[in-house]
């Protein structure tokens, strides 16, 4: 995906801040996502990116106005992070078996008022590429039940790798 591509998929007016707020990007990669976050958010504004492949984080460059941090680790794991102000997971979650006990770990680390910015495929049956799908109407009984019930959709495009589409949405207590 294009960055611009990726900026146009996760924007949405919550993320306009006159204060400097902390994300983690949890899976990031290579970083797609998180430099399209740090293009959104405010500037002085941290992000943490978050992956288990040490070479991919290498790829990231921290940008003038955001600093962008990174750590090898898996993120389904305990980390010890900063309280947050969201954390952006672009197609991650679908790596999560266990999305209930993982989203209860995801509270630990947010602020009370804190957000989940999702990427992910609308897909109903796994693959090899994505193990445990979450299509939106399931994520937003999931979000729903984890203590997120105010999911906004934000945006939805065609998956170039199948015949699905990929959405973005934003989830709040």
């Amino acid at each position: 995906m294009e960055q611009q591509q990726a900026i146009d998929m996760i924007r949405h007016a919550s993320l306009n801040s006159t204060q400097a707020r902390t994300w983690a990007d949890l899976g990031s990669g290579s970083g797609v996502f998180t430099q399209a976050l740090a293009a959104i958010l405010t500037p002085g504004s941290k992000i943490i990116a978050i992956d288990d492949n040490a070479a991919a984080l290498r790829q990231i460059r921290s940008g003038d106005a955001v600093n962008i941090s990174t750590l090898a680790a898996d993120f389904t794991k305990p980390l010890s992070l900063p309280p947050l102000d969201g954390v952006l997971m672009a197609n991650s979650l679908h790596y999560v078996q266990d999305k209930i006990s993982f989203l209860e770990l995801l509270k630990t680390y947010l602020h009370p008022s804190g957000q989940i910015l999702l990427v992910e495929y609308d897909l109903k049956k796994g693959n090899q590429w994505v193990p445990y799908p979450l299509p939106f109407d399931e994520a937003k009984k999931l979000f729903t039940n984890a203590g997120f019930p105010h999911i906004e959709k934000i945006n939805e495009r065609p998956s170039v790798y199948n015949n699905s589409m990929m959405y973005s949405c934003i989830c709040s207590a």
